[in-house]
């Protein structure tokens, strides 16, 4: 396996460490999931320039790169979904969820015809987009651990986590909202794979 390849595939894992520590709800955990999430982030960039530079690019890497990114995205928002203090909305959740397994079908589908769906500009700004705003998030959930442990007033502590809760919400709605719209322009893109996926018959 290529070094850029071992890259992706960690970045896989991570997302199931930031998962739990999300969840896990305590000052120290939320820190490591925030230090985890900036490593897997910044080697979703490093995974393709060593990619390039090192001529090593493969098609497990063209598939498994933005499939690792989704996982990341993916457990990010719901271990956000599962806090109740956050008021994420699950709809906004489903909607991001439906649009990565919608283009990941599509990646299998244009695998089985031998061809690799190379990333657009639409679906990178929506990366970035989507990791941006779960740092956000994960900071102002820190924040609001921070407050509830250290017996500020409870006037301020309420104030506070209810601005923490409305961002959360709605950086979740325009994120999903940016996905879906990512998604859309992808199937535009590729409806001819689809058209043939769903007319063409099995020779016999």
């Amino acid at each position: 396996m290529t070094l850029a390849n071992r890259i992706t595939m960690s970045r896989a894992f991570l997302s199931l460490l930031i998962f739990m520590l999300i969840v896990h709800r305590a000052l120290w955990s939320e820190l490591a999931a925030l230090a985890l999430l900036t490593v897997a982030s910044i080697s979703d960039y490093f995974d393709g320039v060593i990619a390039r530079r090192t001529h090593t690019m493969t098609p497990f890497g063209a598939i498994a790169d933005p499939f690792a990114d989704k996982i990341l995205v993916m457990a990010v928002f719901l271990a956000f979904a599962s806090l109740r203090e956050l008021t994420i909305p699950l709809w906004a959740v489903f909607l991001i969820l439906l649009r990565e397994l919608t283009i990941s079908t599509l990646r299998v589908l244009a695998a089985l015809r031998g061809e690799v769906m190379k990333a657009e500009r639409t679906g990178k700004l929506k990366t970035v987009i989507q990791l941006t705003s779960a740092f956000i998030i994960l900071v102002l959930l820190l924040l609001r651990t921070w407050e509830e442990g250290h017996s500020l007033p409870y006037v301020f502590l309420s104030e506070a986590a209810g601005k923490a809760a409305q961002a959360a919400y709605w950086l979740t709605v325009f994120t999903a909202l940016v996905t879906v719209v990512s998604g859309a322009v992808y199937l535009s893109h590729h409806r001819d794979l689809l058209i043939k996926s769903w007319s063409e018959k099995e020779n016999d």
